[in-house]
């Protein structure tokens, strides 16, 4: 194998594909990435058996092709190799099936590779009916929805988003049983067979930040994996096995309490009054609701206390002093676009549930916190 290739071109697909490599991994060649050069391009593969992201580089984006063939560099260091190198234009070259040389005109490094024949092979299947979103639209489910996913492993399907199509109703829902973020769309056709699969949230936090622009994304759905198609991009997850709990109770469908409220002065309010708030992990404030006004206040023993009033428009007569997760309700108010929210409230022990004023398709749910 020898070729000579852009740095800048050879960095991008890089960058990408070692989202695929593993710190955990214990199988050892998947500690690296497989080089497989023919006279059609480059394949760039790394996988940690649960994720697998190939990226192609066409063979007219490569400046030479001396000789073909496939083996693995192993990633530690490589990719910070490539991009310390001082020139634009890198070339590749196998020794002996053992080493490879990556130079330029006055800089080399040699290093050892794996035999390509160790690597696992990994099916990278396609149906001929994938489902098509455009990448900006899949994009926004995902950053609307990923960070109320769990972090505990205690619960493995909370760490997913749940993917549902019923018909053209695409819906994904994230809960780590404290909050709830649900987002549906509408596709261009529906589709004949239900789905309702659980995407692994780290896998899926990867894939978005792959996703750059609206160039469509193919989405593959198999039992147990589900293979995303995005321009020279091949991006395999495994899927959680398991059925995702039935959420659909947790939002209520009745409120005595809808407050109208501009969203970046409650972010900045929030923002403001939870750098008093008690509870190192969530950051516990308070919202008390009366004569049309917000009071959000914060209370930390050791520090002292904040207050600060916000002008509100509400037709509701009742009064509410209602704790929460400042944490969560910012990283869940940050996910609307438009200016003025809805606060859907009962009593202080049902759930804050947050809206956009204009667009339905997106929920927020918040469970507030007893402070007593």
């Amino acid at each position: 194998m020898k070729f000579t290739i852009d740095k800048a071109i050879l960095l991008e697909n890089l960058n990408n594909v070692i989202k695929g490599v593993s710190t955990k991994n214990v199988i050892p060649i998947l500690n690296g990435i497989k080089f497989e050069l023919t006279n059609q391009g480059l394949s760039l593969t790394a996988s940690d058996s649960e994720l697998t992201i190939n990226s192609i580089i066409d063979a007219k984006e490569i400046k030479h092709i001396e000789n073909t063939g496939t083996t693995i560099i192993q990633s530690k260091f490589l990719i910070d190799i490539i991009r310390k190198l001082p020139n634009d234009i890198i070339d590749f070259e196998m020794i002996d099936n053992l080493k490879v040389r990556i130079y330029t005109e006055n800089d080399q490094f040699q290093l050892n590779c794996l035999d390509a024949n160790d690597y696992p092979n990994l099916k990278m299947e396609e149906h001929k009916d994938p489902i098509i979103l455009k990448g900006d639209i899949l994009k926004g489910l995902i950053n609307q929805t990923v960070f109320a996913i769990s972090t505990q492993e205690l619960r493995p399907l909370l760490t997913g988003i749940n993917m549902t199509i019923v018909g053209d109703s695409l819906q994904f829902i994230a809960t780590d049983s404290y909050r709830l973020a649900k987002k549906n769309i509408k596709l261009e056709s529906p589709i004949d067979t239900d789905v309702n699969i659980v995407l692994p949230g780290k896998n899926v936090i990867e894939l978005e930040k792959i996703i750059v622009d609206d160039e469509n994304v193919e989405i593959h759905i198999f039992s147990n994996k589900v293979l995303f198609k995005y321009k020279n991009i091949k991006f395999q997850t495994n899927l959680l096995s398991g059925t995702y709990p039935n959420t659909s109770n947790l939002i209520p469908t009745e409120y005595g309490i809808i407050v109208k409220v501009n969203k970046e002065e409650l972010i900045a309010s929030v923002d403001r009054f939870s750098l008093l708030a008690q509870g190192k992990d969530k950051n516990i404030i308070r919202m008390q609701l009366s004569n049309k006004f917000i009071t959000i206040s914060s209370y930390a023993s050791e520090l002292g206390n904040a207050n600060g009033k916000l002008s509100v428009d509400t037709d509701a007569s009742s009064t509410i002093d209602i704790s929460f997760s400042s944490k969560y309700m910012l990283e869940a108010l940050k996910t609307i676009k438009e200016e003025e929210i809805l606060l859907l409230m009962t009593d202080d022990v049902k759930p804050i549930v947050i809206k956009s004023v204009t667009d339905e398709s997106l929920i927020q749910l918040i469970l507030p916190i007893k402070t007593y």
